[in-house]
């Protein structure tokens, strides 16, 4: 299974809006980007309190890309404020 088809997957199964959901996938050296664009109403759902939601399909990419001896980034476009997995650490609060 691709990874573009698993994202797809897994993110349409949250939303409430699947028909509006958009992933484009492209690959560079040894890692495999997928851009999301979703509704704005679907993204509170997909990204999780703390962004859990978006950093625990991250995590599932990233599982399936390192079997391919790759790597995978899931980003989600237009949207600075995600927060992005730090190799399982939080950043300190101000």
């Amino acid at each position: 299974m691709a990874l573009k088809d698993l994202a797809e997957y897994l993110i349409k199964s949250l939303a409430d809006h699947p028909e509006e959901v958009e992933l484009n996938e492209r690959e560079e050296d040894d890692t495999i980007l997928i851009e999301l664009k979703i509704s704005q109403e679907d993204l509170g759902k997909i990204i999780g309190k703390n962004g859990n939601t978006i950093n625990a399909i991250r995590t599932v990419l990233q599982t399936a890309a390192s079997s391919r001896k790759k790597r995978a980034k899931l980003e989600v476009l237009g949207q600075a404020d995600i927060p992005e997995e730090k190799n399982g650490e939080e950043e300190p609060e101000a």
